[in-house]
Order: structure tokens, then C-alpha cells, then sequence
């Protein structure tokens, strides 16, 4: 949650730390490079660490990253904060769906790494949602030290809940290279950093899109994010049943819908109510989209996950970083309108991608 929390309170922090709006968005784009960088890292260096330990300690480390930003002086110091958050989720993330089939079973082993991919997913689309109504409400200092002490009951609960996880052992390079060569691996790769690209490039800005284009107040624009987030989550827990039937097709079906439901917001925005159903419609099918990156993946790759996780997290938050650098210089040179029909059009290339991969590369089977 915490990765897309500032997208719905960007205006404020641009207005509180005197920036501008495109310079704000490097809060979306940091964490980005900072995962990236992070997750292979981990993976080869924490192969002997106790994987219940390395989550309470990664949820430490959130929980400063937001705790930083709740008291920051200026932008630089956010930013630093918000590097930190980058670093600790490219870790957190490679080593999260893996612990699944670890903590059940290999019988529900796959029914695991889908649900925690939900929540990976749930997160993501409640972060702006959460940001933008708590803003509204206290403030984005405020609103940061509620997700630091958020965070803080997670951490407590993993440390009471949570067995001792045994690490796999020693990793290697050849595992990530391993990943890589497979061609169904890289098929999802390519799909999954597209879709992501269009999608952020859409996301960082669609606050003031909302604002400055399809003229809602922020109370009209708070309800909508709380219903897209609940609409997101449906997405994810409904993706699992999906997943089953075929994740490329899946994918492929849900990423057509997020182009056309972006098209349309750039088309028809102006109108109140239509962007409204558009935007919910947008969260829901965006929630089948989310996890289904990484269950592709993980179904490529399926003898090394963390390997496979961790190839996903670099490969997904480059195109995060990329996604919301292009919607900066296309916010700063061009239209919002404009914003949303480019990534419109990014979203779709990546469900030709999934559809031509859906004929030619095979999966793991999902039970």
C-alpha cells in the first residue's frame, strides 16, 4: 500500500514542500528504481536467512521509510525516505510469494502464492484510495505517520503469527539467468513491464486528472478511490479462479479492458459520471491484471520461485519508474487527456503481447 500511497496526495506534498507536480511524482518513480536495483541483490545475498526474520525486518524498514516522510524538512529527505520503501520492497517482494507453498504445503501451494498475489495487488490499488481520503481528512504528514504505525501492527502480527520459514540455501546467478532464457518467462516479462508502463504512467496523475479535468471536488474523488480500491480487490480474489483456466488469456482479457477503459477516460473525462464508472471499472480489471504478472512468472519458472520473483519485481519496477518518468514529461510537454491516451494505448500493446504468448508459450498448470 505504502508504494502508491502519495499518488492521491501528490498535489498536497507538490503545495506543502513547494514543488511542482511532475517533480512530486518522483515519489512514485524512486521506489521503483530503488526495488529494481534491490531484488536480485537480495536474492543472492540472503540465502541463508531465516525468511520470517528477513519480513519482520523489512517491515522495520517500511515502517521508518514512512515514519521519514511524515516529519521531512523538504523533498530531498522524502525522496531519501522514499528510497529506503524502494529498496525494502524489491526485498520483501521477492521473498513473499515464494513463502506460500512453505507455509501450507505443496498441495496448496499454488492456491497460496495466488492469495498472497491478491494482496500484493490489494495493496496497490488501496494505496491511493487510503492517501487520497486520509489527506483529505489530516493531511499527507499525518497521513504517512498512520501508515508508519500501520505498519508497525503488521510487523507485531507477523512476529506473533508467523513459524520459523527456512531459507532454500545457497543462490546463484545461473538461477536469475535461468529465469530469463525461458521463453514463457520472457513472453510475461515483456507483457507485464508494458502493462505497467501504461498503467503508471496513467496512475501517478490521475488525481489531478479527476481535479483539473473532469472537475470533481476531492470529497467526489475520495469516494470513488475507496470504491476503486474495493473494486480492486475484487479483481484480485476473483483472478485466482481465472488463473486457473489460463493466465495469458486471463491477462490478456483484463488488459484489453484497462486500455479501452483508459481510451475512454481520455475521450469521455469530461463527463462526471461516466469517468466516475470508468474509474471503478478501471480498479476492478486492474486487479485481475496485478497478479497475474506474477503468477506468469512463477508458473515459468516454477522450481525456483524466489528466482523467478525476484527477476519479476526488477523487470515490473523499471517499468514503474519508466511508466511514471513518461507520465512526468508527458504531464509537463503535453495534456492530461493526452497522458491517459498514450498509456491507453501502451496497456493494450501488452495484451497483444499476452495473446500472442497464449499461442505459443506453455505454463505450469494451476490447481
Amino acid at each position: 500500500m505504502t508504494e502508491t500511497l502519495p499518488v492521491g496526495l501528490l498535489p498536497q506534498i507538490a503545495g506543502g514542500l513547494q514543488v511542482s507536480l511532475g517533480l512530486a511524482g518522483l515519489m512514485v518513480l524512486v521506489p521503483g528504481v530503488g526495488a529494481a536495483v534491490s531484488a536480485p541483490l537480495f536474492f543472492l545475498r540472503s540465502g541463508r536467512f531465516n525468511r520470517r526474520s528477513v519480513i519482520v525486518v523489512l517491515g522495520l524498514s517500511v515502517l521508518v521509510s514512512n515514519a521519514v516522510v511524515a516529519v521531512a524538512p523538504n523533498f530531498a529527505v522524502v525522496l531519501i525516505a522514499r528510497v529506503l520503501f524502494g529498496a525494502t520492497l524489491g526485498a520483501f517482494w521477492t521473498v513473499v510469494a515464494p513463502v506460500g507453498p512453505k507455509l501450507v504445503g505443496r498441495a496448496g501451494g499454488t492456491r497460496a502464492i495466488t492469495i498472497i498475489a491478491a494482496g500484493i495487488s490489494g495493496g496497490t490499488v488501496v494505496g491511493l484510495p487510503a492517501g487520497q481520503f486520509l489527506g483529505n481528512l489530516v493531511g499527507w504528514r499525518l497521513t504517512f505517520a498512520i501508515a508508519a504505525a500501520a505498519t508497525l501492527l503488521v510487523v507485531v502480527v507477523q512476529t506473533v503469527v508467523l513459524p520459523g520459514i527456512p531459507p532454500d540455501g545457497r543462490t546463484h546467478v545461473r538461477d536469475l539467468v535461468g529465469v530469463v532464457t525461458r521463453r514463457a518467462a520472457r513472453f510475461g516479462m515483456a507483457a507485464g513491464a508494458t502493462v505497467f508502463i501504461g498503467q503508471f504512467a496513467a496512475w501517478t496523475y490521475v488525481t489531478p486528472f479527476l481535479m483539473d479535468h473532469t472537475h470533481l471536488s476531492s470529497r467526489t474523488i475520495s469516494l470513488l478511490y475507496v470504491i476503486y480500491g474495493c473494486g480492486g480487490i475484487v479483481g484480485s480474489l476473483t483472478a485466482g479462479s481465472l488463473f486457473k483456466r489460463g493466465v495469458t488469456g486471463s491477462f490478456a482479457g483484463a488488459a484489453t479492458v484497462v486500455a479501452a477503459l483508459l481510451i475512454g477516460l481520455a475521450s469521455v473525462g469530461t463527463l462526471p459520471w461516466l469517468a466516475g464508472l470508468l474509474l471503478v471499472l478501471w480498479g476492478l480489471f486492474w486487479g485481475v491484471v496485478n497478479p497475474g504478472t506474477l503468477v506468469w512468472i512463477l508458473d515459468a519458472a516454477p522450481e525456483t520461485p524466489e528466482a523467478a520473483s525476484a527477476v519479476n519485481v526488477t523487470n515490473l519496477q523499471i517499468a514503474v519508474a519508466a511508466g511514471s518518468g513518461l507520465g512526468a514529461i508527458l504531464v509537463s510537454s503535453t495534456t492530461l487527456q493526452t497522458v491517459f491516451l498514450t498509456a491507453g494505448f501502451i496497456v493494450l500493446a501488452s495484451a497483444v503481447l499476452a495473446a500472442v504468448a497464449a499461442r505459443f508459450v506453455t505454463l505450469a498448470r494451476r490447481e
